[in-house]
């Protein structure tokens, strides 16, 4: 087993802690997870015309959970991610094409027949998803969201918004300069990607009375993805996250794409690394 651990980021904030901390998941018996596949099989895909699979937490009032992505067929685990809290966002792992359980169970508990929630995704040829626990605590869900690692245009970057919140239903996304990047967009959805001249990039995410905005470094033939959150006071927070730096057009930094949400501070500079979780790979 290879195991590759990130860097924690700190800077929980105090009132949604003090939510998480009182929540607890809730969820039937499941079997428990089958022993460990070979050695090297998660990342077979580099090879095999596999995809890429990354995972995250949004849900802003369930505790942290622990990971697991095992095969459909025979139960056995191709990787595990542990501790994952809400706003993290994982880096991509490579995956062989085909269909996969997804069982997120509460972080440090150990029991595999106990699931928070489970569910399948399937991996597409060359394809790159993100797989997130979503919605309320009392109606969690996992939630698959396609990533377009498609080139934007000569001199151009390409961003889009993964609606996320779960207390505002419907937002609108524009740049400064006007450039709409998301309009009506729904909670859990994600919007098609908007192109924008190369450059640092302001985006305003409005819905409701609540209004938050993003600075995104968007260089020639990037491709970044703004996550939507919730904040403790009923706001929203805007987190931007590289998917693909440009050619070769593939998840950028492998594994070590991503990054928490739950950071000391924020930066223009779309988050790419250090997420506060460990991934380990069978």
């Amino acid at each position: 087993m290879t195991k590759v651990t990130f860097t924690r980021r700190a800077g929980v904030l105090a009132a949604l802690a003090a939510i998480v901390a009182s929540s607890a998941l809730t969820a039937p018996t499941a079997a428990a997870g089958a022993a460990p596949s070979a050695p090297g099989a998660a990342t077979a895909a580099a090879t095999s015309g596999g995809g890429w699979l990354r995972l995250g937490h949004f849900s802003p009032d369930t505790v942290a959970v622990d990971v697991r992505i095992s095969a459909l067929s025979g139960g056995t685990v191709l990787l595990e991610v542990g501790d994952v809290a809400y706003g993290d966002i994982s880096g991509y792992q490579a995956l062989p094409e085909g269909t996969y359980a997804i069982s997120m169970i509460p972080a440090g508990s150990g029991d595999w027949t106990q699931l928070a929630v489970s569910d399948s995704v399937t991996v597409g040829a060359s394809a790159a998803t993100t797989v997130a626990a979503y919605g309320p605590a009392d109606d969690l869900r996992v939630q698959a969201f396609t990533d377009d690692l498609t080139a934007p245009s000569a001199g151009n970057a390409r961003i889009r918004v993964i609606q996320a919140s779960i207390v505002i239903p419907t937002v609108d996304a524009n740049t400064t300069t006007g450039v709409t990047i998301a309009e009506d967009a729904q909670s859990g959805t994600a919007t098609p990607y908007a192109e924008v001249p190369a450059g640092t990039v302001t985006v305003q995410v409005t819905g409701g009375d609540a209004t938050a905005e993003a600075e995104v470094a968007a260089a020639a033939g990037t491709i970044t993805s703004l996550f939507v959150l919730d904040t403790a006071d009923g706001g929203l927070t805007v987190i931007p996250i590289l998917d693909s730096a440009g050619a070769p057009l593939v998840p950028y930094g492998g594994v070590d794409t991503g990054g928490g949400w739950l950071a000391d501070t924020h930066d223009a500079q779309p988050r790419s690394a250090s997420p506060r979780f460990a991934l380990s790979v069978y």
